[in-house]
């Protein structure tokens, strides 16, 4: 599903225009985006929650020159499922 795909499902489900969700979904996102840069998890109850994971410094290699790189410590952000919706998708949806 793409965000087209869920604007088009909301602005469906609820009868509002398509631009309107839209510019609700991108708000949304905007805000969990600057929350992780300032530093702040976002948690969903029921949904899940955003949250910056921090990776440790380690050693990479650069297999073009055969030379090994030190990859610094940084932060990444990453998605951490609620148990509920963990369970919805384990029972609803088959395994391929």
């Amino acid at each position: 599903m793409t965000k087209a795909d869920l604007v088009a499902k909301i602005s469906e489900k609820l009868g509002l225009e398509k631009n309107d969700v839209q510019a609700t979904v991108e708000s949304f996102m905007d805000e969990v985006k600057n929350s992780l840069e300032g530093g702040d998890n976002v948690y969903l109850r029921g949904f899940g929650s955003f949250i910056i994971k921090k990776r440790a410094e380690k050693t990479g290699r650069n297999i073009s020159k055969n030379t090994t790189i030190k990859i610094p410590a940084h932060n990444i952000p990453a998605f951490k499922p609620a148990k509920v919706f963990i369970e919805g998708v384990k029972t609803k949806v088959d395994i391929k």
